[in-house]
């Protein structure tokens, strides 16, 4: 059951599941927190898990221009202090990875443990950024149905696509009832993105990068990028698998991450 509570000056919605060691779960784009199903059902029975719509996405609307990654790590940050959270494992895919990072940066002593998936620590380059840009202006001008019809292949690789119809079928599904004005304000915002890689050196406990196979957003050199940067990073890569593995293999992913959860 969904929860909301007035964060930052918008309503933010967030599922609050469980008992026990906090695991914070941050989602991608364009999708919202029920790309963590595959999860949440798992491991809701050990641990108190927090999913929430960041700012933007989801039911977590909101009308600015313009939003930075920092202010979606501040909304967590606040929520977290609200829900009387002191640390937690972060779980971060994507652009979530990415303001899991930033809640490193602004709160580090709120951080157990952190997992990132299928992300980058580095900021944009010249050509990305305008990219960037000018995905945001796209969203704005033809909304998220034509970007979904245009892009969905690329989240996922070519056998998720093919054969498994429920995944597809959720992942459109998050990507067109995304608020597209929503959207284009982060993506406004992850153009100005800071670049982390030195942020990496100074992570100090374990941590678990993962990607999949075929990851055409963050291929694996990506993440190996991430890991020679990092001390003690474990590195997985989960096979038969695109941009979203935890939903493309969730098997897989899950039993990562328990491994890793007994571990911290």
């Amino acid at each position: 059951m969904a929860n909301k509570l007035k964060i930052r000056g918008i309503d933010l919605t967030y599922e609050d599941l469980g008992t026990g060691d906090v695991i914070v779960f941050i989602h991608g784009q364009p999708f919202n927190r029920s790309m963590w199903n595959y999860q949440s059902q798992v491991f809701s029975k050990l641990n108190r898990l927090i999913i929430p719509d960041l700012r933007g996405y989801g039911e977590s609307v909101t009308t600015e221009p313009i939003v930075l990654l920092d202010e979606l790590a501040l909304d967590i940050i606040y929520l977290l202090d609200e829900l009387a959270v002191q640390k937690a494992v972060f779980v971060g895919l994507s652009m979530g990875g990415q303001v899991a990072l930033e809640i490193y940066r602004l709160a580090p002593h709120l951080m157990k443990g952190l997992v990132l998936a299928d992300t980058d620590a580095r900021a944009e380059n010249a050509s990305s950024y305008l990219s960037r840009k000018q995905l945001a202006k796209s969203l704005l001008n033809y909304g998220m149905e034509k970007y979904t019809a245009e892009n969905i292949g690329h989240y996922l690789c070519q056998n998720t696509f093919n054969i498994k119809r429920e995944v597809l079928d959720h992942l459109r599904h998050m990507m067109i009832t995304t608020d597209a004005a929503g959207a284009a304000a982060v993506q406004f915002g992850r153009a100005e993105r800071r670049d982390h890689t030195e942020i990496l050196l100074n992570i100090d406990f374990p941590t678990l990068i993962i990607v999949g196979d075929q990851d055409v957003f963050t291929p694996v050199t990506t993440a190996e990028h991430m890991q020679t940067r990092m001390k003690g990073a474990e590195l997985a890569v989960i096979k038969d698998a695109g941009h979203i593995p935890n939903m493309e293999q969730p098997e897989q992913f899950n039993q990562l991450l328990k491994n890793y959860l007994d571990k911290v």
